[in-house]
């Protein structure tokens, strides 16, 4: 899908995005020069999907580009915000960074184990992230963020069955910089972010970068009497490099620490649940009315007990090596992260559980479960690259890249809860009898921990270019072997004095102690052609893998009948694409559809006759569609651009668990994948002697969407569907005294439209994210040279 900010001169496209930096009256004059000359600008745009510049024109691969302006300019402080730019990305917010997730074309792994891999893989200065978590808490100092669709394991060195989310950050500048920039928003959410760059000394260059940010949050705790849904972060990354022109070498070090302190990730009662139907955070639904959700979409309270948090910490070191030789170009990254992660979460989602002296009925005396779970991961990966000096047209007949990877990774995490006896189907019964005067109310609070640790080991060799096979014609190939080994320890002790078991809480009698390891070896390939439209663009297509290693469903409650092997998830993604650029105009196209079995997902199980969700290999599912965009440059101040985008992602074909029917959820829709996007914007620029302005305004719609899969006998619950949405965005900004400073009066979401974009379960929970709601900001940005 193509999404548009409406604050930069911005085109997300499914080949690119456009953007240009803030019109200065020389930049302007020569953009003015060319149509004059009958050259259009769009013609030399530079995008590095393929890990070498290149004019977009000749990239056959369907990847976004948001650049450092885009960034910048949209006033998004995480992923979650920028997602809305980028074709065909989804975000999937969880209770904790840990557990959100992102989808590509409607394919993603949205889990809690901490043995399996993300379906689109999150690397961040060439480093693979273990979790896209690592990357969800805060965006700053961003020079690029590219998202490839499709399987990326011939170009990077960590494989993926669906796609690649890879963010660069900013280099130091060979000449003095400094900058500064604070904004504000309703509700007294403000940034401010600081940048020193510049030569130190020599051929040595450096830059630190600090953020810092926070929001008390736009929900209201009726209980407390606080906000929540807010943030508070402070980031600082510092980046030494040292340039060899005469030799043609770089060397760079980049240090990064990130705190955030959250109350995220709060979940509203959309829906009536019953806990708390008299107080003023109750909402204004009249529930399930004939098979359609009244989601309360203007639910802006709680009323929480216990506040939910998240707590994060990463701190990381990586070293890069670049040498250039005559015809080659050699690189070397080594790196190591680590992120500490704390989750606080209110589960019972009230402030009545657990609070009268009677026994869990789950009808009028409910329970309390709180939860806290903290964990380590650390990772350290090494990764070889060697590649022809460039890619295109120009130059040798046979362009390629080869690499060599090595990825380790551990997690250690442990989790207790907290929450009420549970004697409901004489759970306690025996020990009732043999303790005389033992209670098993809603006001016993019983505990248990589970200490689970997992570890990833993975290397690779991969390579790919492209072949002339003659003028104009290109063989695109790709070849990957992969070996991946995973391996976890759970350990589940029940902590009460009398081994009770609670809500969520299992008895002594089912403490348990698991272990296992799993290794898998994969060969990937890519094979495809393009060829070039003379200097107005081309058409390519190909074919290729995608793979995502096997694992574990390592949780709190694990149990001994869930160790088996959740074997790897495969795809085979083809796709067929036109670009073209002439004059004023650009149009990109793409017809795609992908195939993934094995496909890892939480699979609705009603075997037990509770209804759960377990990872599982949930069978075979697909995804097709059409995506089309284009960029207008209606005259020297006036653009226009838009796209739209047609996706449909299925289920295929659904393993049962234990033998059951479910062949009815055969051709429906899968999870976070709405059929229909869209999306036209314009910008103006009026430029002045004193100042320079720019106006714009965009609008994006996303179609309704389902946030769960349906259960075996197919059936979708009426409370997962999402309702479509429409945001309607715009900002001017004034830029003084050739761009030192840079004023910015931002209007988010104009039409006050309120949407859900996650549904978490239990019937009646969901999030809201910040931009559901209208609200104004300004930004002052100071350039110092």
């Amino acid at each position: 899908m193509i999404r548009f900010i409406l604050f930069p001169l911005c085109f997300t496209s499914y080949g690119h995005t456009f953007a240009l930096p803030f019109p200065e009256s020389q930049t302007l004059k020569a953009n003015q020069d060319k149509h004059k000359n009958g050259q259009s600008p769009l013609e030399t745009i530079t995008v590095t999907a393929q890990k070498q510049e290149q004019n977009l024109l000749e990239v056959p691969l369907a990847v976004t580009l948001l650049n450092r302006e885009q960034i910048d300019i949209a006033y998004g402080a995480t992923i979650e915000q920028l997602q809305s730019q980028v074709p065909s990305l989804s975000f999937r917010k969880g209770n904790t960074t840990r557990n959100s997730a992102l989808t590509v074309r409607g394919i993603g792994t949205i889990s809690f184990s901490i043995a399996a891999e993300p379906s689109v893989s999150t690397v961040i200065d060439g480093v693979v992230l273990g979790r896209s978590g690592q990357a969800f808490s805060g965006l700053y100092d961003i020079e690029r963020i590219e998202v490839l669709r499709g399987p990326q394991g011939t170009l990077f060195g960590k494989n993926a069955s669906a796609g690649v989310v890879n963010i660069i950050t900013r280099e130091p500048d060979d000449e003095f910089t400094a900058s500064i920039t604070t904004s504000y928003f309703q509700q007294d959410e403000y940034r401010v972010k600081t940048r020193l760059s510049g030569p130190l000394s020599g051929n040595i260059f450096g830059s630190i970068s600090l953020l810092r940010a926070g929001f008390d949050g736009h929900l209201d705790n009726v209980y407390h009497r606080t906000r929540a849904d807010g943030y508070n972060h402070r980031g600082v990354r510092g980046i030494l490099q040292y340039k060899d022109d005469k030799h043609n070498r770089t060397l760079k070090l980049i240090l990064d620490y990130f705190d955030a302190d959250d109350t995220c990730c709060t979940d509203i009662e959309g829906l009536p649940s019953g806990f708390n139907t008299g107080s003023e955070a109750a909402p204004d639904s009249r529930g399930i009315v004939d098979g359609v959700a009244d989601i309360d979409l203007g639910q802006r309270k709680i009323d929480h007990d216990f506040t939910t948090k998240t707590r994060d910490k990463s701190s990381a070191l990586s070293f890069h090596f670049d040498q250039t030789y005559t015809k080659h170009r050699f690189n070397a990254i080594s790196a190591y992260r680590r992120w500490d992660n704390t989750e606080i979460r209110e589960g019972d989602f009230s402030s009545t559980g657990g609070k009268s002296a009677q026994p869990v009925d789950f009808s009028s005396v409910f329970y309390q479960m709180h939860d806290i779970g903290p964990q380590q991961w650390q990772q350290f990966s090494q990764e070889f690259r060697l590649s022809s000096v460039s890619l295109g047209p120009d130059n040798r007949n046979n362009n390629y890249q080869l690499g060599a990877f090595f990825w380790y990774q551990d997690v250690d995490r442990n989790f207790s809860r907290f929450a009420s006896c549970q004697n409901d189907k004489g759970q306690n019964q025996d020990i009732l009898q043999q303790n005389p005067g033992l209670t098993c109310l809603a006001t016993d609070i019983v505990d248990a921990r589970a200490d689970m640790y997992s570890k990833f080991i993975n290397y690779a060799l991969y390579g790919g270019g492209e072949y002339l096979l003659r003028k104009d014609l290109y063989l695109l190939y790709g070849l990957r072997f992969g070996h991946d080994r995973t391996s976890y320890r759970h350990k589940r002790v029940n902590n009460d004095p009398w081994g009770r078991a609670g809500v969520g809480v299992q008895g002594r009698s089912k403490d348990t102690r698991l272990k296992g390891e799993t290794r898998d070896n994969k060969l990937s390939i890519k094979l495809g052609a393009r060829y070039n439209l003379s200097r107005t663009g081309q058409v390519y297509g190909h074919w290729s893998q995608g793979y995502k290693g096997p694992g574990f469903n390592v949780y709190y409650n694990m149990k001994p009948t869930e160790t088996g092997v959740i074997d790897a998830e495969q795809s085979d993604a083809f796709e067929l694409g036109f670009k073209y650029s002439k004059n004023n105009l650009l149009l990109t196209s793409a017809l795609f559809y992908s195939r993934f079995t094995g496909f890892q997902a939480n699979n609705f199980d009603c075997s037990t006759g509770v209804c759960i969700t377990r990872l599982t290999n949930a069978g075979d599912v697909s995804t097709r569609g059409i995506e089309a965009d284009f960029v207008w440059q209606a005259g020297d101040n006036l653009e226009f651009y838009g796209g739209v985008s047609l996706v449909q992602a299925q289920i295929d074909k659904f393993n049962c668990p234990l033998a059951q029917a479910c062949s009815a959820r055969s051709g429906l829709e899968v999870p976070f994948s709405p059929d229909r996007k869209y999306s036209i914007a314009a910008n103006y620029y009026l430029p002045t002697e004193l100042v320079q302005i720019k106006i714009n305004t965009s609008y994006s719609y996303t179609d309704e969407q389902y946030a769960e899969l349906p259960d075996n006998e197919g059936i979708f619950a009426a409370a997962a569907l999402l309702p479509s949405y429409g945001l309607w965005d715009a900002a001017i900004a004034f830029s003084f005294a050739d761009d030192k400073y840079r004023l910015s009066l931002i209007g988010k979401n104009l039409a006050d439209n309120s949407y859900t974009n996650t549904y978490s379960g239990s019937g009646f929970r969901y999030k809201i994210p910040r931009n559901a709601d209208r609200y104004f900001g300004l930004s002052l940005q100071i350039n110092f040279e």
